[in-house]
């Protein structure tokens, strides 16, 4: 699952399909589009083309730093 924040970030870029409003206070995703980024996802993450995060550096820690 993904946090609200980071869908409605992706929403603004055009990564993630565009949510509407199903009411005054309800919004919802058009099941299709998710499917098909979930897929287009999926071969990305086989193809190992997915830009991945880097591993934090644990040292920089301001509290419980890991030593070396």
């Amino acid at each position: 699952m993904m946090a609200d924040t980071t869908i409605y970030d992706m929403e603004q870029r055009g990564e993630f399909p565009q949510r509407f409003y199903l009411t005054s206070r309800t919004v919802v995703w058009d099941l299709g589009e998710v499917e098909a980024w979930l897929e287009e996802r999926r071969r990305a993450s086989k193809a190992k083309t997915t830009k991945r995060a880097p591993a934090p550096d644990v040292t920089l820690r301001k509290t419980r730093p890991v030593k070396d």
